[in-house]
């Protein structure tokens, strides 16, 4: 007779599918990863990880979301206690970086990874958007104070390509013999600021 799964049982099995799932995602990629191989690396039959999730596009979907709602739940710990818009900004920008280099699985799957952010998985959309909003808003807080003058959504969208162009040049060596990632996006946040504030519309 079956063992009858308890609430408990059936979230910890989904915990640790989608740890393992972000690692072979990450390491892979996603054509790279097969049910089967998931299955065998949790020690349970093929089937098993089915009972749980729909297909593997939504074991993907899930751990993104889920990266993306620690991604966004880390900058806004960091912002929260900032005392002006250009003190979290740094913050919020140290945040990113330290996030990039402690999980560096959940950075690749949720920056790295071929699948469209649409309506198909809510939780992935709406982590996601967080992340985006999080950004816009501080970026929205700096021109309200008058110390950028320009699109404040275009400013935070150009605040986070900086950002991830530094962490993918870290990820490709390219920093080794070069500035200290976290010196180096400070920097071009502060050059951008200066010069977001000498634009007139």
């Amino acid at each position: 007779m079956p063992r009858y799964l308890t609430d408990k049982d059936i979230a910890d099995f989904r915990a640790e599918l989608c740890r393992v799932a972000t690692e072979r995602f990450a390491r892979y990629g996603y054509d790279g990863v097969t049910m089967r191989q998931l299955a065998e690396a949790l020690g349970c039959s093929p089937k098993t990880p089915y009972r749980y999730f729909r297909d593997k596009a939504d074991i993907l979907s899930t751990v993104r979301a889920q990266a993306f709602a620690r991604f966004a739940e880390t900058l806004e710990a960091a912002g929260a206690s900032a005392t002006s818009p250009i003190d979290r900004m740094r913050r919020v920008g140290g945040a990113y970086m330290r996030f990039a280099a402690e999980h560096p699985h959940a950075y690749r799957i949720m920056f790295e990874i071929d699948q469209p952010i649409d309506g198909s998985n809510a939780d992935l959309a709406r982590e996601s958007d967080r992340a985006h909003r999080l950004i816009t808003r501080q970026s929205e807080e700096l021109a309200g104070a008058g110390l950028i003058d320009v699109d404040p959504e275009l400013f935070g969208w150009s605040l986070w390509a900086a950002s991830h162009g530094v962490v993918m040049l870290q990820k490709a060596g390219m920093l080794q013999h070069g500035p200290d990632q976290r010196a180096l996006a400070e920097f071009l946040g502060m050059t951008m600021m200066r010069g977001a504030a000498k634009v007139k519309k």
